[in-house]
């Protein structure tokens, strides 16, 4: 049995802001549908310039991995800082590990 005792605050938030980073790659299609839907929307209803919805979705397509990332950075190191402030009251996540042997490190050491 292993215990987690603490994180490195910066190298937990570089993670967490390039995978929330990511999910907000993965978002990009999602807003330039809705910028193209709000465009021909607008269109219709001859309410704002035709032009101003898809601006909006390019640009939040543009903000939104920035706006990701940044906010998960933060978010991971806030995380970090309270789990290792509360690790070290209660202790850490304990957890149980088990070797991995490739099945070739096997064969080696089996024909020996």
């Amino acid at each position: 049995m292993h215990r987690v005792k603490r994180f490195d605050v910066l190298s937990v938030a570089k993670i967490s802001g390039l995978c929330y980073g990511a999910i907000g790659l993965l978002l990009i299609p999602v807003f330039l549908l809705f910028g193209m839907a709000a465009s021909q929307a607008a269109k219709q209803a001859g309410g704002m310039p035709a032009g101003f919805g898809a601006l909006f979705g390019v640009g939040m397509a543009v903000m939104a991995p920035i706006i990701y990332g940044v906010m998960g950075f933060v978010m991971g190191a806030i995380g970090a800082f309270i789990y290792n402030l509360l690790s070290g009251w209660v202790g850490g996540i304990e957890v149980e590990l088990q070797p991995i042997t490739s099945p070739a490190v096997t064969l080696m050491q089996t024909s020996r």
